[in-house]
């Protein structure tokens, strides 16, 4: 659900990090910003300088449990048979 406003600081870093995989629109629209890119960013950059978050790209917001959680459950590493234990 979007917000009716604009968010700011912590709210907006929130709301950009659980939304980055979607992409900078959606974030943008469901952080209260609608299309306005620019104004987003700019936010998002404040709020994150206030933070002590580094900050270049939404997808510095996406954290590494995220990305390995996108992986999927990885290989499964384990014997061909019971026997072969």
């Amino acid at each position: 659900m979007a917000a009716s406003t604009p968010l700011k600081g912590l709210e907006l870093v929130d709301c950009a990090r659980a939304n980055a995989k979607q992409g900078a629109e959606t974030a943008a629209n469901l952080c209260g910003y609608g299309a306005d890119l620019n104004t987003f960013k700019q936010e998002l950059q404040q709020a994150c300088d206030a933070m002590g978050v580094e900050f270049h790209e939404l997808s510095d917001l996406i954290t590494d449990q995220q990305r390995i959680l996108t992986l999927g459950e990885g290989e499964v590493v384990a014997p061909d048979s019971p026997s072969e234990l």
